[in-house]
């Protein structure tokens, strides 16, 4: 490594989500997924020889996780001591996938600064393993993460001009979430009587989406997408002690958009581990549904972002 390697990859939005492992260790979920990639909100990431420090958004850190990934792939590699800085545009740790869009532009940086000719499947092998949504956001357009035998496998379905939709996230906490989503899984894993089920209905609506989105249908995306999600929260309220990542000004962006849907507007929404909310828009509805969610009392900021491109490399 002679010089540095800087990489931008975004934040994917999960349509049918995954909420529990099936090995911690090498990040394989316990069921499949499908996302789809936006922009406006990124990750940009500098890798560069000298150090190993881990600067994010300007601070130093000491993040067990990171940590334990950059020490696997230059033990696995025979890579040297290399320094991370990392910025986002989004705030970090609070349900918006940063951590996705974190290593999945962090292996695209260590691939171009070490010049390792990674192919998308084998950096899309390396993100896993820092985070199994950073898999997805190797890829732009919709993707899938599937468990197989032991492994995981990532597929680009379609790509970014598939589908023009929309989506709106209103931001509700800039303030990281007090349960991770890797301690908030295994709690869900060992005491959530819903758990099981949850995992059976994953692999239907996987079943159910992949069509869904192969013919554009929006409703059947939406009706599906929100059963998903909001079967998932059902399985981390019934945790013990319960997870409840929402706050109030999540249930009012609900609230505000299921009234525009039933005034005609083609919108569902989506929400991960955190209480921001997603709004998935279509017939070029974002910049109304933007405007109508900023004023939402409680919304800090209303983002209209379209489907993304994939991780990749934007200069030393």
């Amino acid at each position: 490594m002679t010089s540095s390697a800087t990489a931008e990859a975004h934040p994917n939005i999960a349509l049918v989500k995954y909420w529990g492992k099936e090995d911690d260790v090498l990040n394989i979920p316990s069921s499949p997924s499908l996302s789809l990639t936006i922009d406006r909100l990124s990750a940009h990431t500098r890798v560069l020889p000298g150090s190993d420090s881990f600067l994010l958004n300007g601070e130093l850190v000491q993040d067990p996780k990171t940590r334990a990934w950059t020490d696997r792939i230059r033990r696995e590699l025979h890579l040297p001591a290399f320094g991370i800085e990392s910025s986002t545009n989004f705030p970090v740790g609070s349900g918006l996938a940063s951590s996705a869009a974190g290593f999945a532009a962090l292996v695209t940086a260590v691939d171009s600064a070490f010049e390792l000719g990674m192919s998308d499947a084998e950096r899309s092998r390396w993100a896993r393993l820092g985070s199994a949504s950073a898999a997805r956001s190797i890829f732009g357009g919709f993707c899938a993460l599937e468990p197989r035998d032991g492994d995981c496998e990532t597929s680009a379905l379609f790509g970014r001009s598939h589908w023009d939709l929309e989506v709106v996230v209103a931001v509700t906490s800039r303030r990281r979430k007090p349960v991770s989503s890797t301690e908030g899984m295994v709690r869900c894993k060992e005491t959530s009587p819903y758990f099981a089920s949850w995992l059976q209905s994953c692999g239907e609506d996987f079943a159910a989406m992949r069509p869904a989105v192969a013919s554009k249908d929006f409703e059947h995306v939406g009706e599906i997408a929100e059963s998903n999600c909001l079967r998932m929260h059902a399985v981390m309220m019934g945790a013990v002690p319960p997870l409840v990542y929402w706050n109030a000004t999540t249930l009012a962006v609900i609230d505000s958009l299921v009234l525009l849907r039933e005034a005609g507007i083609r919108v569902f929404y989506t929400i991960d581990a955190g209480p921001q909310v997603k709004a998935v828009c279509a017939d070029g509805s974002g910049a109304f549904v933007r405007e109508r969610l900023r004023k939402v009392p409680g919304v800090l900021e209303a983002v209209l972002c379209r489907v993304g491109e994939g991780a990749r490399v934007k200069g030393n």
